[in-house]
C-alpha cells in the first residue's frame, strides 16, 4: 500500500463521504441498530454520532485502513457505549456465527472487492432474528445516468478508492443471502447523478427467524 492510499485516501473519501446529503442519509438508517453491531467499513467513524445510545450496547468497527481507524477512534472517543476496531484481512468476516444482532454498511458495498461473499458473511454473523441496515449508492434506473456511470467507473474507481458507480446493490443482497424487508431509493440532493442514486433501509438473511 503506498503514501496516497494510506495517507491522502482516508481523508479524501473521509471528505467526500461528509457531504450534507450523505450524513443526512447516515442520520436516516443508523439510529435503527439495536444490541451488538457490526459495522463493515467503518472507515473514519462518520456513522458514530447516529447511534442510539439507549440501544447501542458496543460496536465493532471493521475496516482495512489503519489510517482510518485513527480517525475513527478520535470519535469513538466521545461515546457512551464501547466501540472495537477489527481489521479485514479478506472478505471473511473475522467473527463467530451469531455473533452480532445487527449488521451495518454504509456506502461501503461499492468497494468491496467480493461483495457477495462479504454479504454472506454478514448472514453468518447475524443472530437469528437480526437485520442489516444499509445504506448505498448504486446501479441508476435510468439509461442514460447509468451508461455515464459505466463509462466512467474505469477511471473513478483508481482514484476513489475502488468505489463503483455501477453496482446493482437489490441484487447484490439477494446474492449475498438476503431479502429485503424494506427498501426506499433516490437520487441525493446536491450530488452528481452518476454517484448520487441511493438504496437504504434493512434486510434479513433468508431462513432467519423473525
Amino acid at each position: 500500500m503506498g503514501f496516497y492510499d494510506r495517507h491522502i485516501m482516508p481523508r479524501f473519501i473521509n471528505c467526500a463521504c461528509a457531504s450534507k446529503p450523505i450524513m443526512k442519509q447516515r442520520e436516516k438508517v443508523v439510529p435503527r441498530a439495536i444490541g451488538t453491531v457490526l459495522e463493515v467499513g467503518i472507515g473514519t467513524g462518520l456513522n458514530l454520532p447516529y447511534y442510539d445510545a439507549s440501544k447501542v450496547q458496543r460496536v465493532i468497527g471493521l475496516d482495512p485502513s489503519e489510517k482510518s481507524w485513527d480517525l475513527a477512534g478520535e470519535r469513538a472517543s466521545q461515546l457512551a457505549f464501547p466501540v472495537e476496531f477489527i481489521g479485514l484481512p479478506s472478505e471473511a468476516i473475522p467473527l463467530e456465527d451469531d455473533a452480532v444482532d445487527t449488521v451495518v454498511v454504509t456506502f461501503s458495498l461499492c468497494t468491496i472487492l467480493d461483495p457477495v461473499t462479504a454479504l454472506r458473511g454478514m448472514a453468518r454473523v447475524l443472530r437469528p432474528g437480526g437485520s442489516l441496515i444499509f445504506c448505498e449508492h448504486g446501479r441508476a434506473p435510468d439509461e442514460s445516468v447509468y451508461r455515464w456511470q459505466n463509462r466512467i467507473n474505469p477511471f473513478w474507481k483508481i482514484f476513489a478508492g475502488g468505489c463503483h458507480l455501477n453496482r446493482d446493490i437489490p441484487q447484490l443482497l439477494i446474492a449475498g443471502g438476503f431479502e429485503v424487508s424494506d427498501m426506499e431509493t433516490g437520487y441525493l440532493p446536491s450530488t452528481p447523478r452518476v454517484a448520487g442514486y441511493n438504496f437504504w433501509g434493512s434486510a434479513r438473511p433468508i431462513n432467519s427467524a423473525s
